[in-house]
């Protein structure tokens, strides 16, 4: 049977509500680098739209079920 990877906001490694770390999680990378690829990403594209993704995202992306 496979296992199929789900993205879920991360309890574990979060720093406001858990999307990158949740990301890093997933992509096995360092959530870290991420979150420094979302600040120049947000710097360079004028806050707002990158803001907007993250809250977009907080309300799409579930929380990590207990096990």
């Amino acid at each position: 049977m496979t296992h199929i990877k789900k993205l879920y906001r991360s309890d574990e490694n979060k720093t406001f509500a858990g999307v990158i770390g949740g990301v890093g999680e997933y992509f096995n990378v360092d959530p870290v680098l991420l979150r420094l690829i979302f600040l120049i990403i947000t710097i360079m594209s004028g806050i707002l739209p990158a803001i907007l993704v993250y809250l977009i995202a907080i309300l799409i992306v579930p929380h990590k079920p207990a096990v």
